[in-house]
């Protein structure tokens, strides 16, 4: 229960010596410091990187520009402005100062202004009475009586921070509004990586249907040269059919890849912020550009990714959280004035006799709350280690996150070596097949086989050096964003 607030005259030169008192105040937050994390010296996957210098970390910028591809440019451009889960995090992020705003309000005195105007009056016995606009009263008995009564008044009201109650929500709500324009960070570079990755698969895709347009073409003229020689009886049947479903099986590859081309195209409108159906890419050459990522220390990844940020400042305005539960063991204190005039009528009102004014101290202690106050203070820790404890998971999956695409980074630069080779081999030996096969000294399986083979490996070289664009991508994610700092 709570004692009942008492208010007690004060003089001005006593009022403002205790405002000063009280606003000095103390603060019962624990000093804040950033949870403690695992700092390696270097990446484990790191052998042969050069890290970024000091300079190279300053602004993430357009990291999409080292692609060179301007079609890629210009839809990465869009994502800022036109996607809605990075407009909805705008919007998150502009509440979220509102609420600092809101918050830092109430360290100021609160300034009220009131008024009002009744009339009132009493009948005697005997006959009608009416009122004119003047308050008089017109027929009816003399026993009746009319009064108009105004009132105005302005009162103030300050509950001083002396034990940084306050001042513990504004910082609270301060870190709460970082950690927003950090979740507004991180929606961009997720919306722009997407986009990016979205884009590169769909340049491999248009890649993989140029080699197959190729490929049908080349499978077309092999089934005309089959059926004439099947015509004059040189081969039997069966080779005209092998070739068929040759011709066949590559025809409905192609339409498959349309269809995975049609669903990235959409997904990339929806990044954009348009309706697929407003939107289309045409096919254009594809540019395999892979950048060189410079890799900094690993503890740069707790300056530079936003999830990171956002993570830490969770675990800062959890800190204030303690502080605010902690003030409730202390007294409620406030300070209150107030003047006002009354009259009959609203000419009178500025009539100095006719004000009364009140200077006024309250203050209100808990006294029993059955533990309550403490159980507070108590969640408000837990809360605190909670946040602590994923600012810490994020951290650790943040290096994960590199140290796996600096692997798959190193792999498929290796791999993408093996497979041109692959696919030069393949072509060789189709080539060589064919012309036995011509000769009359293999069948046509044979042939066949050569075909897919060569067929196979050249896809695979395309999708390996997708692969590599796509890492690089994913990279720059994980170091949280561009690299480069501008002039």
């Amino acid at each position: 229960m709570r004692v009942t607030r008492f208010v007690l005259p004060f003089r001005p030169a006593l009022l403002a010596l205790a405002a000063s008192v009280f606003a000095a105040g103390c603060s019962v937050s624990p000093t804040y410091q950033v949870p403690t994390t695992p700092a390696p010296a270097q990446f484990k996957e790191m052998q042969g990187w050069v890290p970024a210098a000091p300079a190279d970390a300053l602004e993430r910028g357009p990291w999409w520009t080292l692609f060179g591809d301007p079609v890629l440019n210009d839809l990465a451009s869009q994502v800022e402005v036109s996607n809605q889960n990075v407009a909805a995090a705008v919007a998150a992020y502009a509440q979220a100062r509102a609420l600092v705003a809101e918050q830092r309000a109430s360290l100021f005195p609160s300034v009220t202004l009131n008024g009002s105007g009744t009339r009132s009056g009493s009948r005697g016995g005997g006959g009608a009475a009416t009122v004119d606009a003047n308050g008089n009263i017109i027929g009816g008995s003399s026993g009746g009586d009319v009064r108009n009564n105004f009132r105005l008044s302005i009162g103030g009201s300050w509950e001083p921070d002396v034990w940084g109650r306050l001042r513990a929500g504004v910082t609270a709500a301060s870190a709460q509004a970082q950690a927003s324009a950090a979740d507004l960070a991180a929606a961009r570079l997720s919306a722009q990586g997407e986009l990016a990755l979205d884009y590169v698969s769909l340049r491999s895709v248009d890649a993989q249907r140029e080699l197959l347009k190729t490929t049908i073409e080349g499978y077309e003229r092999e089934l005309r040269i089959t059926q004439n020689r099947y015509n004059v009886g040189i081969i039997p049947h069966s080779d005209v059919y092998q070739a068929e479903t040759q011709l066949a099986t590559a025809r409905s590859d192609e339409l498959s890849l349309s269809s995975q081309r049609a669903q990235l195209e959409h997904a990339i409108a929806v990044l954009v912020g348009k309706a697929p159906a407003e939107f289309s890419l045409p096919a254009a050459p594809w540019n395999v550009t892979v950048p060189d990522v410079p890799v900094g220390v690993p503890a740069t990844l707790l300056q530079r990714r936003p999830d990171i940020a956002s993570a830490e400042r969770r675990v800062a305005a959890a800190n204030e959280q303690i502080g605010i539960a902690r003030s409730a063991y202390f007294p409620d204190v406030g300070l209150s004035a107030n003047y006002a005039t009354a009259a009959s009528r609203i000419g009178d009102l500025l009539n100095v006799s006719a004000a009364t004014w009140s200077f006024g101290l309250s203050a209100a202690q808990t006294l029993f709350d059955a533990g309550a106050t403490r159980a507070r203070v108590e969640s408000a820790r837990a809360a605190h280690e909670q946040a602590a404890a994923n600012y810490r998971q994020t951290v650790l999956t943040a290096f994960a996150d590199v140290e796996n695409q600096l692997t798959a980074t190193r792999v498929l630069a290796q791999q993408q070596d093996l497979r041109r080779q692959a696919s030069e081999a393949a072509d060789k030996v189709e080539q060589q097949v064919l012309n036995r096969y011509r000769a009359g000294q293999v069948s046509y399986t044979d042939v066949v086989t050569a075909q897919i083979t060569a067929l196979n490996a050249r896809r695979n070289l395309i999708q390996s050096q997708a692969d590599r664009q796509t890492t690089a991508v994913a990279l720059i994610q994980s170091l949280g964003g561009g690299w480069h700092a501008q002039p």
